[in-house]
């Protein structure tokens, strides 16, 4: 994980400066897993994030409020009882270990002045939030309780003693000499990659930063432990020194990169082994929080996804089977024509027939030859009877065979359009596109409507893509069937060009005419545009229709996002995520 113990060494060191001596005014728990804390010193306010998420563990100011449950969990009511009105008297990291601790001196029931120490430990899985008293040693209580039935190591529940993680055996390279760091990095498995030497034998390193330290030595990133020899550890040594000199003064170069507006990496240094990114420099805190923002936003949208995709995938598969029983339904129209067949040989044989008889051969006159066939006959039945019997049989058929034929086109269109719905959700960006697509399901009976206030603020027009073309054009997409009918029914003009990939599910794609002809480069570009935000994204020679949005039309009562147009023409594109983001109008 980048939230190493570098990290966090810069981290504490800016803490230290901006909330040393605060007050802690509120806490709150926003999650089973996070707190934070409100703090006031003099005229400044601070808000302290800290969290035992498994994957995103950490601690850092943070700027933006976040929402909290309506009554506190349990082990918030207990931090506000022991802390809320203390002071931070002090915040301490043990070497370079993931355990960051708040000294905070409150008040008890008596009034009397009681030490208190908040314990963060921050160590993926494992890690905890646990208040400890500060006479006592004892636990007042933990944000994850666990007994010994889960760690034979210690117990982490109220009244118990609390004992620090298990030492990794892992050694303090602030505190190293050279001899000592051979000696550590040796005693590892000579067949690891040298990185992961570093990171398995030093204390505060992520993969990060060892892969960070490699290149800093100018040695080859895939480079094993057995291959080096001492002028590589030498030179391991000195690029070591470039990061623990500074370090040790408190010096740290927070770092945040970043590859195509997407955080991909930070660290308490400069990253200098990365290629082709963004450089974001500044405040640890602000970083780490900038970090865990987009990461964790980007989390929850893949939760929600997965979730109406799974819903989608569900009545797929509903109706695929549905379609099936209908299919079969389809396939007794010969049966039908059978009976209707024999009904009619019958009453034109009924002076030959008589009743008892279990089947008759007979001429069939529609034959050319005259081929005579058997029926078969119940011979509890008259003649008359049993052709009737047949009659009766051919209607009721032919009755089903149209449900079917109506079920099917009901089924076949209904199964297009979830295609459409499941293509948006896999090209959905942002929580407010899913938001759009949960909304739409609801509106059409997948998912249970949402109690909505009757007043509040109207609701939002869509939000298109925006793109400009290489010669001037205004190119809008919708990227799901609420934008889309936004786009091409509300906002585009007749005149304006109306693109779609050929009957593939996807965006629907306007040219801003404005009074003026889209080139063969718009028309190419915004055909790209349609084919790269479709089912197609990752095909080649991808059919797109286009014409005029007056030659565009939504049924009376027909889905969201279906249209039908005319007078087409079709022009073939590659997708091209190049383009889409040479195109792209920057987001307000």
């Amino acid at each position: 994980m980048p939230f190493d113990g570098f990290v966090l060494a810069a981290i504490r060191r800016e803490l230290e400066e901006k909330i040393t001596g605060s007050a802690i005014d509120r806490i709150y728990q926003p999650t089973a897993e996070a707190l934070v804390f409100n703090l006031r010193r003099a005229r400044e306010r601070h808000r302290l994030f800290l969290s035992a998420h498994p994957t995103n563990a950490r601690v850092h100011l943070m700027s933006a409020p976040v929402e909290n449950p309506a009554s506190p969990p349990l082990f918030c009511m207990a931090l506000r009882k022991h802390l809320e009105g203390g002071r931070l008297k002090k915040i301490d990291q043990p070497g370079l270990e993931r355990i960051l601790i708040l000294d905070i001196e409150a008040r008890d029931e008596t009034g009397a002045l009681a030490p208190k120490r908040l314990v963060c430990e921050l160590m993926g899985k494992h890690s905890n939030i646990i208040l400890v008293d500060g006479r006592t040693g004892l636990i007042v209580d933990a944000i994850k309780r666990y007994s010994h039935a889960v760690s034979r190591y210690r117990e982490v529940l109220p009244g118990r003693p609390y004992l620090p993680p298990p030492a990794q055996g892992k050694f303090n390279p602030l505190l190293l000499r050279e001899e000592e760091f051979e000696r550590a990095i040796l005693t590892q498995p000579l067949e690891l990659p040298l990185k992961d030497a570093l990171q398995a034998c030093l204390d505060g390193f992520s993969k990060t930063l060892a892969r960070e330290l490699v290149y800093r030595a100018g040695l080859p990133e895939e480079m094993i432990l057995d291959e080096c020899g001492d002028y590589e550890l030498k030179k391991l040594w000195r690029a070591l020194q470039e990061l623990i000199i500074p370090a040790e003064k408190g010096q740290f170069q927070p770092t945040l990169a970043a590859r195509q507006k997407k955080y991909i990496d930070f660290a308490a240094f400069e990253l200098t082994h990365l290629t082709g990114v963004t450089r974001i420099t500044g405040s640890m805190n602000v970083l780490a929080e900038q970090f865990y923002a987009q990461k964790e936003a980007g989390e929850e949208l893949e939760k929600q996804r997965q979730a109406l995709l799974k819903l989608v995938h569900k009545e797929l598969k509903r109706l695929h089977k549905k379609f099936s029983i209908q299919e079969e339904q389809l396939s007794a129209a010969q049966e039908a024509d059978e009976a209707r067949l024999y009904g009619e040989i019958l009453m034109a044989n009924l002076h030959r027939l008589e009743k008892g008889l279990a089947h008759a051969l007979l001429e069939n006159f529609y034959d050319p030859q005259h081929k005579p066939v058997q029926i078969p006959l119940d011979p509890g039945l008259s003649p008359v009877e049993n052709a009737r019997a047949y009659f009766k049989k051919y209607n009721k058929t032919k009755n089903a065979l149209q449900k079917a034929r109506e079920l099917i086109a009901e089924i076949q269109q209904e199964l297009v359009y979830l295609a459409g719905v499941e293509t948006a959700l896999q090209q959905a960006a942002s929580l407010a596109d899913l938001g759009e697509i949960k909304e739409e399901l609801a509106e059409q009976g997948y998912l249970p409507p949402e109690n909505r206030k009757k007043t509040g603020p109207a609701p939002r027009s869509p939000e298109l893509l925006t793109f400009t073309s290489s010669d001037g054009f205004t190119i809008l997409v919708g990227r799901n069937n609420k934008q889309n009918d936004y786009l091409t029914m509300r906002l585009a003009k007749s005149n304006d060009l109306w693109l779609h990939a050929k009957n593939i599910p996807g965006a629907h794609v306007i040219i801003r005419a404005d009074n003026r002809t889209p080139t063969p480069t718009a028309l190419q570009e915004a055909a790209a545009l349609a084919a790269y935000y479709s089912r197609a994204r990752h095909s080649q020679n991808v059919p797109v229709d286009y014409t005029l949005r007056k030659n565009v039309q939504k049924p009376r009562g027909a889905r969201p996002g279906f249209v039908i147009y005319k007078e087409q023409r079709t022009i073939t594109v590659n997708p091209d995520e190049e383009l889409v983001a040479r195109l792209a109008v920057p987001q307000k």
